[in-house]
Order: structure tokens, then C-alpha cells, then sequence
């Protein structure tokens, strides 16, 4: 999977469903997990199946038509005439290497690899499989935009309401629990090669890897379970340490500044009538903007 690539899982009945969504392109979803509904063991065959059928065949030219430039009509007709007949077989890896066909993705590996598909895809996919599981994916889909859609929001709404907070520093009120320590003799020099690492021992006090083992039945990282104070102070270090580089600050300087950055903005920002605000907000799962 690519750096820009998000991988989440959707429920269809007791079936899990990947979806891969990318910043460049639409939601793509994974037809080997869809074909496991119908074939657990081999789900390769009931795709290899339905590729086989001469409007699937149409579907897929139709589609990467109207989405494709690069598409190859030539080819496209080719696989058009033979499907359907008895001899004929199609592969996804065939389909998109002949067609240069960008609605399939075929992706190696034991875990995450299999047939991925453009949501338009996956959805008649799942239809012919089943109209009734058809309408499970879409509903845990349509959950699980909501979702995202309700977390970029509040994002959204963390920088807006960052600078309201940050102009009210006035206040030495302090929640003990949310203070990291000042960073020890050890830390201070010790080079972290992952610039994000550093900035967890800065804010949080733990490196990544700290926080997993000391954590190990919580899924997902530290910053996943940050409070709101955390997550406007995080967004401060990030700035500041871009404008640090830029200075030619060596790293080891930079854990120190940003440590005692966090450790003062965690004390002033606690408690702050803005903050109180963007939780009370965060707290409202279908809010909107005024």
C-alpha cells in the first residue's frame, strides 16, 4: 500500500470488506473479500466467473470509457466478441495490462493483496453476487463516509478554533495528567530518526513503539487517544519544528525546545473557554458549521 493510501474495513453481515482510499483517487474495494460471501476458499473463481460474462465484459469497457482516456477500445472490443464463450477465460491482472484499464487494481501480498475495484465496480460485482449483500456493503459504506466525513469536519474545526486558543494563553490551570515530563539527560541525546517519533516523546513523553508495548490491547497509535489540549499543542509543535529545520536546528535541540513548548502550552491551554467549546462540539456527532 502507498503512503497516500488509507486502508479501512466495512462489515457486510459477518463478511469484512476492505476499502482502499487514496487522496488522488476514489474508494476502491476489495472484490476478493466480496467474492469470500459466496466462495470462502477460492474466492479468485467466483471472480474469474463473473468476468466471464459478456455484460460484465460491457460494463467495464463502459466504465473505464467514460473514466479513462488512456482506456484501449481495440482491445476492449477483442475480450467483448470472445466473452461468453465456452473457452473463454479473463483474469483481472489480464483485463487491466491488455486494456490499460484503471477500474481493477490487482494488488500482491498475503495480507492486503487480492482484486481491488472502483466502488462502481465493487457494487455490481456485489449485486451479481447478491442484491441483498449489495445493500449491506452500501450501507456500512455510506457509514463509514459519514464517519470520515465527521472527522475531517471536526479537523476542520480544530485549526479553526486553534487560534481563538491560542490568544487566550491566560491561565495556569493544569490537569497534572496531561503535562509530559521534561525529557531526561538519555532522551536529550538520543537522535530520532523518525521526525514523528520525536514529536511523541516531545508532546507524549513515549516513543511509538513505548506506547504499543505499554498499551498492547489498544488498537491504532497514541495520537488516536489524544486529548483535544494534546491534538492543538501537537499542531503547534508540527509548525514550529518545520520552522526549527528550516533554521538548521539539529535535531537533538529541537526534542528540547519543542519539549518545553509542549510542557508550557499543555498549562496554559487547559481550561481555556475556547477549548471547552471544541469539545462540547467534537461531542455532537452530526454538528454543523454556523
Amino acid at each position: 500500500m502507498s503512503k497516500n493510501e488509507l486502508k479501512s474495513v466495512i462489515k457486510a453481515g459477518d463478511t469484512e470488506i476492505t476499502v482502499i482510499s487514496d487522496i488522488n483517487t476514489d474508494d476502491y474495494i476489495s472484490l476478493t473479500d466480496i467474492a469470500r460471501y459466496k466462495n470462502p476458499e477460492e474466492p479468485n473463481i467466483v471472480i474469474a466467473n463473473w468476468m466471464r460474462i459478456r455484460s460484465t465484459i460491457e460494463y467495464l469497457g463502459l466504465w473505464e470509457q467514460l473514466n479513462n482516456k488512456n482506456f484501449k477500445p481495440i482491445e476492449f472490443e477483442g475480450f467483448k466478441i470472445q466473452s461468453g464463450a465456452n473457452a473463454f477465460t479473463l483474469s483481472p491482472q489480464k483485463w487491466i495490462k491488455s486494456t490499460n484499464a484503471i477500474g481493477l487494481k490487482s494488488k500482491s501480498g498475503r495480507y492486503g493483496g487480492g482484486t481491488f475495484a472502483h466502488k462502481d465496480i465493487a457494487f455490481e460485482f456485489a449485486s451479481w453476487i447478491s442484491p441483498e449483500f449489495k445493500l449491506y456493503i452500501i450501507k456500512d459504506y455510506q457509514r463509514l463516509k459519514q464517519d470520515e466525513s465527521h472527522k475531517s469536519l471536526l479537523d476542520w474545526n480544530v485549526k479553526r478554533l486553534l487560534s481563538k486558543s491560542n490568544y487566550k494563553i491566560h491561565t495556569d490551570a493544569i490537569k497534572n495528567n496531561l503535562i509530559p515530563p521534561a525529557i531526561s539527560k538519555k532522551q536529550e541525546g538520543f537522535i530520532y530518526a523518525d521526525e514523528a517519533d520525536m514529536l511523541n516523546v516531545a508532546l507524549f513523553g513515549l516513543t511509538a513503539k513505548e506506547w504499543r508495548t505499554q498499551n498492547p490491547e489498544l488498537k491504532g497509535n497514541m495520537r488516536d487517544y489524544a486529548t483535544i489540549e494534546q491534538l492543538l499543542v501537537l499542531t503547534n509543535l508540527e509548525n514550529t519544528n518545520a520552522a526549527l529545520i528550516e533554521n538548521n536546528i539539529s535535531q537533538e535541540e529541537r526534542l528540547i525546545i519543542l519539549n518545553r513548548m509542549a510542557i508550557k502550552q499543555l498549562k496554559i491551554l487547559t481550561n481555556t473557554k475556547s477549548v471547552e467549546d471544541l469539545k462540547k462540539l467534537s461531542s455532537q456527532p452530526d454538528f454543523l458549521l454556523n
